[in-house]
């Protein structure tokens, strides 16, 4: 357990930090060939952290050419699985060994409160490595029921060159989730870690270089989506990219892969979640904490967040005023004070967008009950508006901040209708106290994952990815994961009859 109690504690662990300010390609940190660089920035307080590398595409080939050169000499690819395992173990043990400073290091460069990244990203990163250390000599492989007159072995192989692209809201958990699987299946791997988000990529990296992962075979690659994204997608020597971020830049990956070589493309995209509260839902206070969680978790910055309320008319009341009473357990302040649980947006960019809702529900006439104000910079309060009607932008459109949308339903074929009225479908929730209501219900919302009296996305074990503008290729996490980073091959042996 960490002991970073009070905001002098984490000061403590920030004054010895050191910030990695260049791109880590064929196991050391080199400038960009260009010698550019690009400035990250507490968005806390618009302190500069580091002036990172400002890659291109000639530090992207440079990375390809070290991730192919690795790949096809087998140093990892055809590593003893046991061997592999044993790194990525040595991997989450060092980063056990640095859970403090990961955490302050993901909180200064993201706004992210210190004690969600103490309580959440770093342990669950730490998770997600070791499962798929555990997994790599547990998967097997097949043979086809064939007769006796030949045997079919169908067996995996790692794909080859994989890129990773990440977002900037949970740097760490996005990048475990993707190595985690890419790695374990002996893949080479560079990372495009988000521009605002790439200081604990770096290290990761670096750790994961010391525990044992041979040179080349993770590589990060700062810089923008311009200079380093697109060159990634376009690439013809990576063959395969996985994206999470916005379905707009999802679709530009799409045709990367169609104006390459054709690469395989996995996009975990937006989502605009409801939560579906029946009038016999047990607990109505445990309903309150859920859906507040999934409101304001992480600031609302998360794909899978709660922004859509969709509540029975008769239990309206019952539940607001539960929400109205708990809304104070979400202090927002400085991130790193491990007191609050609300830090600032990412940027002053995002902080227009997230705010620029705000004056749309005023332009429409909504009912703001909670919030619905900025502070001190770029903080936008937690926020609940009343009174969303299906053709407001605030019901179909991804805010990505700390933003609860209601609307009220009669009846559940009713509910059923305005959830699936959007076109993502990445998560959702159902409160009711019936099996067979949770049941149906969960069967005809069209999401990816959908939790029963709680707001969730699974663990380590189960697939997360999205339905319709909020997925396309395949899921992170869990044992599928392992789907888009290998390839499938047949072997048929011949077995002639005995003379």
């Amino acid at each position: 357990m960490s002991e970073m109690q009070t905001v002098n504690d984490v000061a403590g662990v920030a004054k010895e930090l050191t910030f990695p300010d260049k791109a880590f390609i064929n196991g050391r940190f080199v400038a960009a060939a260009s010698g550019k660089t690009l400035p990250t920035t507490n968005p806390a307080t618009g302190e500069k952290l580091a002036d990172l590398a400002a890659c291109d595409v000639t530090d992207v080939n440079a990375a390809v050419d070290a991730a192919r050169t690795a790949f096809d000499n087998g140093i990892w690819s055809q590593l003893p699985p046991g061997e592999r395992k044993a790194a990525l173990l040595k991997l989450a043990e060092r980063m056990e060994q640095e859970a403090d400073s990961l955490a302050v290091l993901e909180s200064l460069d993201s706004g992210k409160p210190v004690s969600e990244c103490l309580a959440v990203d770093v342990p669950e990163t730490i998770h997600i490595i070791r499962w798929y250390a555990e997994a790599i000599d547990k998967l097997y492989d097949h043979s086809a029921p064939v007769g006796s007159s030949a045997m079919a072995l169908v067996v995996r192989e790692p794909i080859g060159v994989v890129g990773c692209v990440l977002p900037w809201n949970f740097p760490l958990l996005m990048l475990a989730w993707k190595i985690g699987p890419a790695l374990a299946a002996g893949c080479s791997v560079i990372v495009k870690p988000a521009e605002q988000t790439s200081l604990t990529s770096l290290r990761v990296a670096e750790l994961a270089f010391e525990s044992g992962v041979p040179a080349g075979v993770l590589n990060i690659v700062t810089g923008s989506g311009k200079e380093v994204g697109e060159p990634v997608g376009l690439h013809n020597d990576i063959d395969m990219v996985s994206f999470t971020g916005s379905t707009v830049t999802g679709r530009r990956f799409l045709r990367y892969a169609a104006d390459s070589n054709l690469k395989k493309v996995v996009l975990e995209c937006g989502g605009k979640n409801p939560a579906l509260v029946f009038d016999d839902a047990d607990d109505l206070d445990s309903v309150a904490e859920q859906v507040l969680n999934g409101a304001f978790w992480n600031m609302g910055e998360n794909c899978s967040a709660t922004s859509r309320l969709l509540v029975q008319e008769g239990i309206k009341d019952q539940l607001l005023a539960r929400i109205a009473e708990k809304v104070s357990y979400w202090s927002m302040g400085n991130p790193l004070d491990p007191q609050h649980n609300l830090g600032t947006m990412i940027s002053a960019e995002h902080f227009s967008k997230v705010s620029g809702y705000l004056d749309t529900a005023r332009k429409e006439g909504l009912n703001i009950i909670q919030g619905g104000e900025t502070e001190n910079g770029i903080y936008v309060q937690p926020t609940i508006i009343d009174g969303v009607t299906p053709a407001s932008a605030l019901f179909q459109e991804e805010i990505f901040g700390p933003v609860l949308c209601i609307t009220t339903f009669k009846t559940e074929a009713e509910a059923i209708a305005l959830a699936n009225d959007t076109p993502y479908g990445l998560a959702a929730s159902v409160y009711t106290g019936k099996l067979n209501r949770a049941i149906r219900v969960s069967r005809a919302v069209r999401a990816g994952t959908v939790t029963v009296n709680c707001f969730g996305e699974g663990d380590a074990t189960t697939p997360f990815g999205g339905y319709k503008q909020s997925g396309f290729g395949g899921r992170d996490k869990s044992a599928f994961a392992f789907d888009q980073y290998t390839e499938l091959k047949t072997i048929w042996i011949d077995v002639p009859d005995a003379v």
